[in-house]
C-alpha cells in the first residue's frame, strides 16, 4: 500500500510539473507572438522608410544628371 501511495504521489508531482511547464510555455508563446507582431510592424515601417529614401536618392541623381547635361 505504501508503494502505491508513493507512486501516486510521484505521479501527482509529475503532473503538477507538467502543468507548470505547459503554463510557462503558453506564456512564452504569447510573449513571442507579441514580439513577432511588434517586429513585423517595425520591419514594415523600415521597409517603407527605405523605399522613400531610395526614391529620394534616385530623384537627386536624376536632378544631378540633368544639371550635368544642361551645363
Amino acid at each position: 500500500m505504501n508503494d502505491t501511495t508513493s507512486k501516486i504521489n510521484r505521479l501527482e508531482q509529475q503532473v503538477s510539473e507538467l502543468l507548470d511547464l505547459c503554463k510557462r510555455l503558453g506564456d512564452e508563446n504569447s510573449d513571442l507572438r507579441a514580439q513577432l507582431k511588434h517586429l513585423s510592424g517595425e520591419r514594415a515601417t523600415l521597409l517603407e522608410q527605405k523605399e522613400r529614401a531610395r526614391t529620394q536618392v534616385e530623384a537627386m541623381i536624376s536632378r544631378l544628371r540633368s544639371m550635368e547635361t544642361a551645363a
